[in-house]
């Protein structure tokens, strides 16, 4: 069966696919990842077919900080938006069997899986189905409110989703020759696996019986990868680092953010490492080492905590490894994974981003160290995680591929 999973934003929206798509050709299938052209390589580092998608997240979240006006946000997201759905035209040109989506471009593609008269199934990263247990990320919802109130609210979450490509489906559905009076709502995706541990968030019993929470789906490490020299010197050479890397948030505030980690770093008399992300993190002193990208399954076990923006991603990542967390949230799901993490008691405290400082920031990773609760809970936590497998359930509603 020929698989296209279509996908768009920034790295942590890209690489939990690259390992749903290891499994699905292992099982037999012929897979391809609809994405933006910088992670042609990184796709095909790993082994699967890449079909490019227009559009520069980075360069957006940049456009979106600099924007004077919430007209122009509004303008770039659908001019965003409009080239998705170009990309999406374009990609199952290739030829397709079934559709796997992320949320983001969902709504794209249910208007494809129309016209082409093939399945469309959800792989959504965090949960998107209203609920009456817990409010959706980004949510807008009162404190207190109760489960009509979160339900409401998280009805609100997917019309605003739908509102936000409206202008790239009708484009769409009139580029495939479909009737402009039926546009396809994100509610018409079904199934609806979620990417996510049911150990770290559970499975709503409100959800329909076509929406599961399955399971991780762990990015896989492009074929040959080997860890730097530098890296495996530094690590060798004291005990565990504290990790700290903000993934694809805060473009162009590397300086600001460089002088604030280091005066963290030294206030907590930590060693640590630290990526340099989109923000291009640098200026650190003999206790700190700078690197790219580095297979997170490898480098957070050897890690004492890690400090992240809490994406979907990372946030798995780092329950994976068993470490304890400190979370500085950004943006969209971020507060939400954040607040979880509190939670479940792997970290002492949620700091979001706006408020950040050295001291608050070296407050926290000196409590995550020191306190015994939070690793013991993430090291129970990632025992869990372990025995899970997240692709089974959707392998077992595709069947069979090509070597079945």
């Amino acid at each position: 069966m020929r698989a296209l999973i279509i996908t768009a934003g920034s790295r942590g929206d890209v690489a939990p696919f690259t390992g749903l798509g290891r499994r699905l050709q292992e099982a037999g299938h012929e897979v391809a990842v609809a994405a933006h052209p910088g992670f042609a390589a990184l796709i095909g580092g790993c082994g699967l077919g890449f079909r490019a998608v227009p559009g520069d997240p980075q360069g957006l979240i940049r456009d979106w900080a600099r924007a004077g006006s919430r007209e122009e946000v509004q303008a770039l997201t659908r001019a965003y938006a409009d080239g998705l759905a170009d990309g999406v035209a374009q990609a199952v040109e290739g030829g397709v069997d079934v559709l796997l989506t992320a949320f983001g471009p969902a709504s794209l593609a249910q208007v494809a899986g129309e016209a082409l008269g093939i399945p469309v199934i959800g792989t959504y990263l965090v949960p998107s189905v209203p609920t009456g247990e817990f409010a959706l990320p980004s949510a807008r919802v009162a404190v207190g409110a109760g489960p009509e109130g979160r339900l409401a609210a998280g009805r609100e979450v997917v019309r605003r989703a739908e509102g936000v490509f409206s202008g790239a489906v009708t484009r769409l559905r009139a580029h495939f020759g479909l009737s402009a009076e039926e546009p396809s709502a994100l509610s018409g995706v079904r199934p609806v696996f979620h990417g996510f541990s049911p150990s770290v968030l559970p499975r709503p019993a409100d959800w329909p019986s076509w929406v599961d929470a399955s399971g991780y789906w762990w990015p896989a490490r492009p074929d040959g990868w080997q860890p730097p020299a530098d890296l495996v010197d530094f690590l060798q050479a004291g005990p565990p680092p504290v990790f700290i890397g903000f993934g694809s948030m805060a473009v162009g505030e590397g300086e600001r953010l460089g002088e604030l980690v280091a005066g963290a770093v030294q206030r907590a008399g930590v060693r640590a490492v630290v990526q340099a992300g989109w923000a291009g993190l640098d200026g650190f002193g003999a206790d700190v080492l700078a690197v790219g990208d580095v297979p997170h399954d490898w480098l957070f076990p050897r890690t004492a905590a890690v400090v992240h923006h809490a994406g979907a991603g990372t946030t798995a990542a780092a329950l994976r490894a068993g470490v304890p967390a400190v979370p500085v949230p950004v943006m969209a799901d971020q507060p939400f994974w954040a607040a979880r993490l509190c939670e479940l008691g792997v970290a002492p405290r949620s700091l979001p981003f706006a408020d950040l400082t050295a001291e608050t920031l070296a407050a926290a990773i000196t409590d995550s160290l020191a306190e015994p609760s939070h690793r013991r809970r993430a090291t129970e936590l990632a025992r869990a995680i372990a025995a899970e497998d997240g692709a089974a359930a959707l392998l077992a509603h595709l069947g069979p591929g090509l070597a079945g």
